[in-house]
């Protein structure tokens, strides 16, 4: 099954690349703010900024064509990493010259993706600090100071833990394409089109294979809009 998951993923990829023009390569930002301490769901001021934000990675051949989408399109992007995910460590070679180059940055999504508010605060402090050792040691950085708690569930005491390790912008979202559950192409892009707009933070997962399907249509509405895709690090400093 996953041979014929990923077989349909290159053909899906091969389409994506073979489109005709050129690969996009986003101007980087300039004039950078500051990251907010506390609760972050969107990108500050008025511009054409989108954050199109991915997590997990459970599955190894989507975060596979992840990595082309990008290094094909020059699409920059923020991924929000459980590193219990095999697909991070399978994918590093692919990604790690993206993310030296900025156009991609992982930040902490926690190592397995528990509902932290379900854990005592030394365990919460463990999942955050495990996965941060993963990032640096895998990728360079550790994605401070952004942390999105799996399933956007937080609270004071869990927002405490995360900035003693650094971690002091708990990272939201506007907009969802919807995918975090079985999702058809059509949904999906119809869910895309109401959240690729100015200065979103767009959440998505590199799990279920639908979206790779769909990265034309993605790069469609990105274009006619006139959107600039950012990661967060292109925006705060």
């Amino acid at each position: 099954m996953l041979c014929a998951i990923a077989a349909g993923m290159v053909v899906a990829i091969s389409r994506a690349a073979g489109a005709g023009a050129a690969p996009l390569r986003w101007t980087i930002p300039l004039g950078r703010v500051p990251a907010p301490v506390g609760v972050l769901t969107l990108l500050p001021g008025d511009g054409n900024q989108l954050a199109f934000t991915v997590d997990d990675g459970a599955s190894v051949p989507v975060v596979a064509a992840f990595a082309q989408f990008c290094r094909d399109t020059g699409t920059r992007l923020t991924f929000f990493v459980n590193g219990a995910n095999s697909s991070w460590a399978v994918n590093a070679p692919a990604l790690r010259p993206m993310v030296d180059a900025g156009q991609i940055q992982m930040a902490n999504h926690t190592w397995s993706h528990p509902y932290l508010n379900r854990l005592d605060l030394a365990a919460v402090g463990d999942q955050i600090a495990r996965n941060a050792d993963f990032l640096r040691n895998t990728y360079g950085a550790d994605g401070t100071p952004f942390f999105r708690p799996p399933f956007g569930v937080h609270n004071a005491g869990i927002d405490r833990v995360a900035a003693d390790l650094g971690y002091s912008t708990i990272t939201l979202w506007s907009g969802t394409i919807g995918d975090s559950r079985p999702e058809n192409e059509t949904s999906l892009i119809a869910n895309a089109g109401k959240s690729f707009q100015p200065q979103q933070i767009v959440l998505a997962h590199a799990n279920l294979p639908t979206i790779t399907h769909c990265y034309n249509q993605l790069l469609d509405i990105i274009n006619s809009r006139n959107l600039q895709t950012v990661t967060l690090n292109d925006v705060f400093g």
